[in-house]
Order: structure tokens, then sequence, then C-alpha cells
């Protein structure tokens, strides 16, 4: 077991490698981020990124449980505030081996908890070739030795590393009202705010997510999470982000009809993948029964010097719970098509 004194600054600690099949890909894609180019590998030919690839929250999730495996299910973790950065580097494809490297920047004790401290790691994820394909800056709470935290026994580990969920427990209530038309990056208005649409998370998708890359105790079994810090079931703050970028597509699907409706001839702009994140917030659980509310403002646009038939622009995101607390935080940017 590992206590927060058991972290030191340059510390590495290395995983096992795991393999993604195309089918683990658009399992994940089709409920999270169902886009061509993560879903369809014959349009995803004619894409952004020219193949198949797999969404970059996924990513992150499959980093989830090589962490798991590697040293949080053998420690006294109690969870993450947040995520300083994620850098979204190469595209991860089907058949890639993928493995994880951590190395601790740095350690803190808590000033307001002196039963728990604070370790920053930076994290790359690699494929076979040793190239990192996402590189990630974070913080981990761990319990202090002798403040009485312990992880709970159980075989956490004992489930498949893809996307097995019971079905689609909940789907993605769309924004109530019409939809704008989707817009070129020459036509997006800065400040202009969106309700993307809201999602209940339920008890068998929480424990269907976590149990496929998050199986910490308090995301899994009901007994543990009332005996954690959280109290109750809650859901992967991965999963959180998940539904953020499910609700986000189904808000695109109706900017791109409304588009449709709108112009009749010419196609929507097209969305392109996101080269990162800033300031992942997780600010409150998200507890089984909870629905969340997505919102997005847009904060400011660049054209792209390397891809000149494409900008970015930058966001604000936010979840929001039926009690209107915010519990979700970050902010994204994506490459969108430009008018020519």
């Amino acid at each position: 077991m590992r206590y927060f004194e058991d972290f030191a600054a340059g510390q590495v600690i290395e995983t096992e490698k795991l393999e993604i099949t195309q089918a683990d890909l658009v399992a994940f894609a089709s409920r999270f981020d169902a886009q061509d180019f993560h879903t369809d590998p014959e349009a995803a030919k004619g894409s952004f990124v020219g193949g198949l690839i797999a969404s970059g929250w996924h990513s992150c999730a499959l980093l989830m449980r090589l962490i798991a495996e590697s040293f949080i299910l053998e420690s006294t973790s109690m969870g993450s505030p947040g995520i300083e950065e994620v850098k979204w580097l190469r595209p991860i494809r089907p058949q890639d081996r993928l493995s994880a490297r951590h190395t601790i920047l740095e350690t803190r004790e808590s000033r307001s908890r002196p039963e728990m401290g604070l370790v920053r790691f930076r994290c790359e994820l690699l494929n076979q070739d040793d190239k990192p394909a996402l590189e990630q800056t974070y913080w981990i709470m761990f319990g202090r030795r002798g403040s009485g935290f312990e992880t709970p026994a159980g075989d956490w580990l004992a489930h498949s590393r893809s996307y097995l969920a019971p079905g689609r427990t909940s789907e993605v209530e769309p924004a109530a009202g019409p939809a704008i038309p989707a817009r070129f990056f020459d036509d997006l208005v800065l400040d202009e705010s969106h309700e993307l649409g809201s999602l209940v998370f339920t008890p068998d998708e929480i424990v269907a997510f976590a149990r496929s890359f998050d199986p910490q105790p308090f995301h899994m079994d009901e007994a543990a999470a009332r005996n954690s810090s959280f109290g109750a079931l809650c859901a992967s703050g991965w999963h959180t982000a998940a539904g953020w970028m499910a609700a986000m597509v189904v808000h695109r699907r109706r900017q791109e009809a409304a588009f449709k409706a709108a112009f009749g001839a010419g196609s929507p702009p097209r969305l392109g993948p996101s080269p990162g994140f800033k300031n992942l917030r997780w600010l409150k659980p998200v507890y089984a029964g909870d629905r969340i509310s997505y919102h997005s403002r847009i904060v400011d646009k660049r054209a792209s010097a390397s891809r000149p038939q494409w900008g970015l622009f930058f966001h604000h995101n936010t979840g929001v719970n039926q009690n209107g607390e915010t519990v979700f935080s970050f902010e994204g940017c994506a490459f969108v098509e430009r008018r020519s």
C-alpha cells in the first residue's frame, strides 16, 4: 500500500501495455464521441486525420485504466481535483499498443486536510514506437500514513479494458429550443454561449464505465463508496467528461441539421479534432441519479498557420447538476473549417 509519504519528486512509474482494437475504439465513440473519424472507417479516410482514430476522451480513459493497474489500486488514492493540461500529440489507431510513463514532479502536504497530501504527476501515453500520443499533467490526493485511510479489498481489476455498458441506460436530452445553424470559423461569434444538452448518470452506467476505465471502489461498489470520502456511489471524472462530449455531438448534429434547413445547398462546416485542453476541474462529485446539463461558451478563435483551410476556436465548458451546482469545467479548443 502506497501512502502519500511513499511518493517523491523524480520517481518514475511505468505500466504494462494494452492493445486497442477497432471494436474498442468504435464502441466508446458510438456512445460518447460519435464523429465519423471515430466511428466510420470509410468516412474517416476523407477526414482531417485521414483514417479511423480514437476519441481523445477515450485515450484519457485508457490512461486512467493504466494508472489504476500500475499504482492507484495499491495506494490510498482519494481521487483527483482535476487536470492541469492534456495535449493530444498523435492519433491512436486500431491495433496500437499503448503503455504509460508517470513522472512525479512534486509533492505537497494539504494545509486544510492534514490526513492527506497531493502528488503532481506528468504522464505520457506511449504507442508501440515509444512515441507519446498524449501528455497529461495532474494532481492526485493520497491519504497519509496513520490517517486510517485504506483502499477496500476487492478484485477491482477483474473486468475488461473495453467499454461494456449494459445498453444505453440514459440518452442525452437535447437543449430546449431551436439550434443555431453550424458556423464556419469565419462566422463564429465570441462570447456566444450554448446549452449542449443533459445526461442522467445511472448507477448501472457509472459502474460499467468504472469497470472498464476507472476501477476505484467508490465508482464501482455502493458499500465501499459509502465508507469513502464521497459518501455514495459517484461517477468517474472521466465519465463526466465523456458525457460532455456526448452532449456536444448531439448539439453539433442539431446545428448541422439547422444549417441544411436554412441554406439547402452546400455542406455544413466540418469539425476537426482537438489538440488538447487545460484547467479541467472536478468541482463536485456526480452521484448516481444526477442530471448534468452541459454548456459551452466561445472565448477566442485564431486561424491555423499550418492548415490554412482550418481555424481553431477556444471554448469554456461547464457541467451543472439539477441543484444548479457547477460540478465540472474546462478550457478546450478544436479545429473548424473555414469558408474557403
